[in-house]
């Protein structure tokens, strides 16, 4: 008695595994595409770490710096550094790790700037018209001359880790000091950065599905051909002449039955 319905079903499975290694193949081309798109683009960019001779990243030539900067991405932000992205030997900035710290590297020094900033006689007249006789720098109260000096009076303002919405823009100096600290040139930067390192780990998903299909078109495949090769066995279902003893051992009252 031949199984014919495991043959038909192999060939199924076969056909099904070569259907999943042709969606590998053309899904680990689509990621190569990429990978050298992101390659040549870090590549222009340009952009390196810094590490010392030790191998450890440093920012100005500082270890304590470049600590800071990773307790900022893996401690306050909760990102998942990837040691093996950190690489001294390779530091231009081309993977989702080194994207990350690189924008982790340009918050920390915003965040913990210095702006210095300029006020007008515009800038602390109130309402009524008239012109405030003090004004909050860092949170002192700084009398204002009188007459108003004609260079305005200023302010050195620690950004203190304020984040864009951490500044209270009804106190005139803060409302200066958002723009002067999160310029555009530092959101555009940080934006920049995050769509390479959302793109390498997009790129790293896309490999581990291509990597997902081809397994399972060797499931399929080897399956197939099992299922193939035992159809296609030699011989044939043995059927015995009569009922085996065993069977009869609870039916005592029935006869043995021959072929």
């Amino acid at each position: 008695m031949l199984r014919k319905p495991l043959g038909l079903l192999g060939i199924f499975l076969i056909v099904v595994g070569f259907g999943y290694f042709v969606g590998a193949g053309v899904a680990y081309g689509k990621v190569q595409g990429g990978y050298t798109a992101l390659q040549s683009f870090s590549e222009v960019q340009n952009v390196e770490l810094s590490y010392n001779d030790d191998g450890q990243l440093v920012d100005r030539g500082e270890v304590e710096g470049g600590l800071a900067i990773r307790a900022l991405l893996e401690d306050d932000w909760g990102f998942p550094t990837v040691e093996s992205d950190l690489d001294p030997n390779d530091p231009l900035v081309n993977t989702a790790t080194e994207y990350m710290y690189q924008m982790a590297t340009i918050s920390f020094h915003t965040l913990h700037g210095v702006q210095v900033v300029t006020l007008t006689e515009a800038d602390l007249t109130g309402d009524d018209g008239k012109v405030a006789t003090e004004f909050d720098c860092n949170g002192e109260m700084v009398a204002v001359p009188d007459p108003f000096p004609a260079e305005g009076v200023t302010c050195d303002f620690n950004v203190d880790g304020r984040y864009w919405t951490g500044f209270d823009r009804s106190v005139p100096v803060e409302a200066a000091a958002r723009d002067m600290a999160w310029s555009g040139t530092a959101h555009a930067l940080v934006a920049e950065l995050g769509v390479g390192a959302a793109t390498h780990s997009t790129l790293q998903l896309a490999l581990g599905v291509a990597a997902l299909l081809a397994g399972l078109g060797v499931v399929c495949t080897a399956m197939g051909v099992a299922f193939i090769w035992d159809t296609r066995r030699k011989g044939k279902v043995i059927v015995p002449d009569t009922i085996p003893e065993a069977l009869l051992a609870d039916n005592p009252g029935k006869v043995t039955a021959t072929a």
